[in-house]
């Protein structure tokens, strides 16, 4: 069987539907935009992008120990919300010194995750799902519509336990899944995924990042002609993460770093970046092409009906059966993660779930540009 080049196949992604030539046309035009700082007051809140200012909150991280109550991104003013424990006026003016907005909160990101622990431990049900939630300074709980009876008290229960303010409930109308049973991009083992990012592997080989659960389905991949794309070299599902490593069977193959959002228009991988909550993403599935939302929670805890995946990103971006894998990207080009699973579709949204970009190439051993 004759290979064909990755750029004349359509795994990649599929076709855009209408709806996706339409958010190509949102992102393009603007796929260079920068901002910079308002001039050189230290003191005023700057401008920055989502992934400056996912650096920095790390940074004030760092630097603020238990008095770090988390950060978000707020992209209608371009500036980074820092939550502060206390009334502390030094940190403030710390916060602020650095170019960011502190904001007084009450739990710190350490109680959080204290909050977070003791939800693995006692309410690891499956259809449920949490992450903290920057912007309300607490713990949000996701129960999809499985969770009923007594494994909603027992959640419930939990959620009570943690003490006021600290967590809390919302119920989804769909049920939490890994999207990988429909599409047309990428097969392999009666599965039908997305391809993420191409890479390149420590031994110079290109390949391509998908998901977890699609890499445990299948070890071999073909587009949708049948034709060999790739072998499975490495995948990780359920348990810390959500991704695998599929190299080129074709050493030739001509797999350009770049996602195909439809319409004949592509926009250049310009390598992997952290998400930051409330940053604008942008997805690309072969089952319903380009779509966009916010980021809205990070570090997410989600429980599949196969098992337990942690480290996720959790965002309001709209997903569907054979969209799993595929790429979610920023406006600029950078690659932050990998569609896993979720509730809903795109008729009716829901919550979605991404691997991040960052911890699966350290974990393969690849690279983007």
């Amino acid at each position: 069987m004759t290979h064909r080049r990755i750029t004349k196949r359509k795994a990649v992604v599929a076709g855009a539907a209408a709806t996706g030539v339409i958010a190509a046309a949102i992102l393009l035009p603007n796929a260079n935009a920068s901002q910079t700082g308002p001039g050189s007051e230290t003191v005023v809140p700057q401008k920055m992008t989502a992934a400056s200012a996912a650096r920095l909150a790390k940074k004030l991280g760092d630097q603020l120990g238990n008095a770090y109550g988390g950060a978000y991104y707020d992209a209608g003013k371009q500036q980074l919300i820092i939550n502060v424990v206390g009334d502390d006026n030094d940190i403030d003016v710390q916060v602020a010194r650095a170019g960011a907005v502190p904001r007084e909160v009450r739990n710190s990101t350490a109680a959080l995750k204290s909050a977070a622990r003791t939800l693995t431990s006692r309410a690891t049900i499956p259809g449920t799902a949490w992450a903290v939630d920057p912007r309300t300074n607490q713990v949000l709980v996701t129960a999809d519509r499985t969770v009923t009876g007594d494994r909603w008290e027992r959640l419930e229960t939990t959620v009570k336990s943690l003490g006021d303010g600290v967590a809390r409930i919302q119920k989804s109308k769909g049920e939490f899944k890994p999207f990988a049973d429909g599409g047309d991009a990428i097969f392999g083992g009666g599965a039908r995924c997305s391809l993420g990012f191409n890479v390149t592997t420590q031994q110079g080989q290109r390949g391509f990042l998908t998901a977890g659960h699609c890499g445990v389905a299948a070890e071999r991949w073909t587009d949708e002609n049948g034709a060999q794309l790739g072998t499975v070299q490495a995948a990780t599902f359920p348990g810390e993460g959500d991704f695998a490593l599929v190299t080129y069977d074709d050493p030739g193959a001509d797999a350009a770093d770049v996602v195909d959002v439809g319409g004949g228009q592509k926009v250049p991988i310009r390598g992997a970046a952290e998400a930051a909550v409330g940053q604008q993403v942008f997805r690309m599935g072969s089952t319903t092409g380009l779509r966009d939302g916010q980021v809205t929670g990070l570090n997410a805890t989600v429980n599949y009906p196969e098992g337990t995946v942690t480290g996720l990103i959790q965002t309001t971006v709209c997903a569907e059966p054979g969209d799993s894998g595929g790429a979610l990207f920023t406006r600029d080009g950078a690659a932050i993660g990998l569609t896993s699973g979720g509730s809903g579709n795109c008729d009716v949204g829901g919550e979605t779930f991404f691997q991040p970009v960052t911890t699966a190439l350290a974990a393969v051993g690849a690279r983007l540009p």
